[in-house]
């Protein structure tokens, strides 16, 4: 059975109460656009059951995270960003910057990025 936290705004939208538009769905996530973007193309991948951050994944679910991450390549590839290059990330706890307690990856795109740390 699927976990979600009624408190969650991903999963909230992740369930559909907000038609957020789905960039890209499969039967286990979706891609929506970030509402404050960093980079032209920023789209976030956030599995439909709840779950706080990768760690959690891994201990609970590792084949979830192909999944993000396949669907993630997608998004990349329907952005038209695979050939100049994309950056794919996820924070995990407070030090990393991560502000909703639900994991999710950020695909950002269609600019230079400074080589380093994103």
């Amino acid at each position: 059975m699927a976990k979600f936290n009624e408190d969650c705004v991903f999963c909230k939208i992740a369930r559909g109460d907000f038609g957020t538009e789905f960039l890209a769905e499969d039967e286990r996530a979706v891609a929506f656009r970030d509402l404050h973007p960093q980079a032209p193309t920023h789209v976030l991948v956030a599995p439909k059951e709840h779950f706080e951050n990768i760690v959690e994944v891994m201990e609970q679910q590792p084949e979830l995270a192909s999944s993000l991450l396949t669907l993630a390549t997608r998004v990349a590839q329907s952005e038209k960003v695979v050939v100049s290059g994309f950056r794919l990330l996820t924070n995990t706890g407070p030090d990393a910057g991560q502000s909703v307690q639900h994991v999710h990856f950020h695909v950002l795109g269609g600019k230079h990025f400074p080589e380093g740390l994103a």
